[in-house]
């Protein structure tokens, strides 16, 4: 069965890092872009960051830029979302997802269940 499996959210406080993990399981992740998006409650569902199917190329929403980073490893079929400098309205439940070959800030197909994310002011 093809997975995207979110983890690595958790409590942290304003200032601090977190690094989610998102690890694919039934594909191989190499035929796709991959994105992090987030849903605050209250409010849409927002793209964060992309990747390119080889690393090469990123795309950061602006409120990230900075602070964020997207990396993945295609031999371990995972990608990760460093975040560092944590504001109290990063607080949001953390999608990874995943776009064949393009990458995109929108259109993609394939989403995992999401992995909570809370910064305490």
């Amino acid at each position: 069965q093809e997975q995207l499996a979110e983890s690595g959210g958790g409590l942290v406080q304003a200032g601090g890092s977190l690094r989610l993990i998102c690890a694919a399981s039934g594909r191989t992740i190499s035929n796709y872009a991959m994105g992090w998006f987030r849903h605050a409650p209250g409010k849409e569902r927002e793209f964060v960051v992309a990747i390119s199917q080889c690393g090469g190329r990123t795309l950061f929403a602006d409120s990230v830029k900075g602070r964020f980073t997207i990396s993945r490893d295609n031999a371990k079929n995972t990608v990760y979302l460093q975040m560092n400098n944590l504001k109290h309205e990063d607080t949001a439940v953390y999608y990874c997802a995943a776009r064949f070959i393009v990458i995109s800030k929108d259109d993609y197909n394939h989403w995992g269940q999401g992995t909570q994310v809370t910064v305490s002011s």
